[in-house]
């Protein structure tokens, strides 16, 4: 197969490990940069070009690894290829949609999947009233549109909730107001989704002091056993957002498991160190089946 890896850094591990992967397997594997590619759009043809008029073309798959500045710019990229009939790990819509962590939470809510309780307003006129929607501090504030930990504040005290809610309204940021789940205790997991399978699975412990468990803020992982009904949900989650690729995270709670997000580029390093699995090469035996079923 001819594969696109359309991302913005070729030296991430994520994509040095797929496009790797890839290579290993026999396949023409080429990197492109999303914010370096342009559009031709006419009632005759619709076409992509990148590197100063290369047409791209020829193409079997496209794997999109869209950084979460590049979604509005990307998702109109990777429709042009949808309109081409190339094949996508990633449609344009579904990632469009996992990048609105407000559209994610309805989503999962609409279908029954248990989340943090979430409240969302406009006006500073409704501040103490998302604070008591939620149960009241302590609390999570969360920017819409944020990634990787930043834009997440625990506030301790309604005081702080207040302050915390109308500080990011004064910047013209959309926020969520989310149930804080204390009994987690800094810990989450990742599963990590192919398909209608789940590959891998960590659970992420945070650093001494912090709440929020991701790798990039100094969080450790480890290997974990999910239970089948965990399973289950991350795998729902996947396919209620149209995702062939994801990364469910979901907390542990007194009242059972809750969804936090579902990530449509999920980072690859630190669960193949935790888990020890070769999660790239799967992804590109994924690839190859869904070709092969694309093609029949």
């Amino acid at each position: 197969m001819k594969i696109i890896l359309l991302a913005s850094n070729p030296k991430l591990y994520s994509n040095q490990r797929i496009i790797e992967s890839a290579q290993k397997r026999g396949h023409q594997v080429n990197f492109v940069n999303v914010g370096g590619c342009y559009l031709k759009i006419s009632a005759n043809a619709c076409e992509v070009f990148f590197d100063e008029g290369k047409k791209l073309s020829k193409v079997d798959v496209v794997i999109p690894r869209l950084k979460p500045a590049m979604t509005f710019y990307g998702s109109a990229i990777l429709r042009q290829l949808e309109i081409m009939k190339i094949n996508l790990l990633n449609n344009s819509q579904a990632i469009t949609q996992s990048r609105d962590k407000l559209h994610t939470l309805q989503i999962m809510a609409q279908h029954g999947l248990d989340i943090p309780i979430t409240s969302f307003a406009n006006s500073s006129y409704d501040t103490k009233d998302l604070i008591k929607l939620v149960g009241g501090s302590p609390l999570i504030v969360k920017l819409l549109e944020g990634t990787k930990g930043v834009g997440v504040v625990l506030a301790e005290t309604s005081k702080a909730s207040e302050s915390v809610i109308n500080a990011f309204r004064s910047l013209h940021a959309d926020v969520l107001v989310q149930q804080f789940i204390k009994e987690s205790k800094g810990h989450d997991i990742r599963c990590f989704v192919i398909g209608n399978e789940v590959v891998a699975s960590m659970e992420r412990i945070a650093s001494d002091g912090e709440f929020r468990a991701n790798i990039h803020l100094g969080a450790t992982a480890k290997a974990i056993e999910i239970s089948d009904k965990e399973r289950d949900i991350a795998i729902k989650a996947t396919q209620l957002m149209g995702l062939d690729i994801a990364g469910v995270d979901m907390v542990r709670s007194n009242s059972g498991v809750k969804i936090l997000e579902v990530n449509s580029s999920p980072g690859l390093e630190g669960i193949e160190n935790a888990s020890g699995i070769d999660i790239a090469n799967k992804m590109i035996e994924f690839a190859e089946r869904k070709f092969e079923k694309y093609n029949k």
